[in-house]
């Protein structure tokens, strides 16, 4: 039992997250890490998970973004993208979509800190905004009562 509870600490997906970084062994790792510091610093509340093989997805109240790297770009995919404002323009990519936005980090690029925070905050509070009109999952009574 010890083995396993060992195993799911090492596999937590921060650590998960940190040796996808260390592994990328170019330009994408720190920019990864960067974009990472910059979710944490948006919203100190975000959860991290790794899904789909291995893809780093930040979280609070729903998806946020997720973090996928590419040979030539580190892509800040947005879930609910579309329906964010984006005065800095700071999407460039996927924005032909109905849902999803994204924005595609390139070698050399300069990262706008603060308009990607401002946009990380959206996302957050639009999900936010989305959860709290879920309607209550209620359970249907047993026949024969009410």
């Amino acid at each position: 039992m010890l083995k396993k509870a060992e195993d799911e600490v090492s596999n937590s997906p921060a650590q998960l997250i940190d040796a996808k970084i260390k592994e990328l062994g170019d330009w994408r790792g720190p920019t990864l890490a960067l974009i990472r510091k910059i979710i944490k610093k948006a919203d100190p509340e975000v959860i991290e998970e790794v899904k789909w093989r291995g893809v780093p997805v930040w979280e609070h109240a729903g998806i946020i973004c997720t973090g996928e790297t590419y040979k030539s770009a580190v892509k800040m995919t947005f879930a609910k993208g579309a329906s964010l404002d984006d005065p800095s323009g700071l999407f460039n990519s996927s924005l032909e979509g109905n849902t999803r936005r994204a924005i595609d980090l390139h070698e050399g690029e300069a990262v706008d800190e603060e308009a990607l925070i401002a946009l990380i905050r959206a996302a957050v509070a639009l999900n936010r905004s989305t959860a709290a009109k879920r309607p209550v999952a209620r359970r249907k009574p047993a026949p024969g009562h009410p």
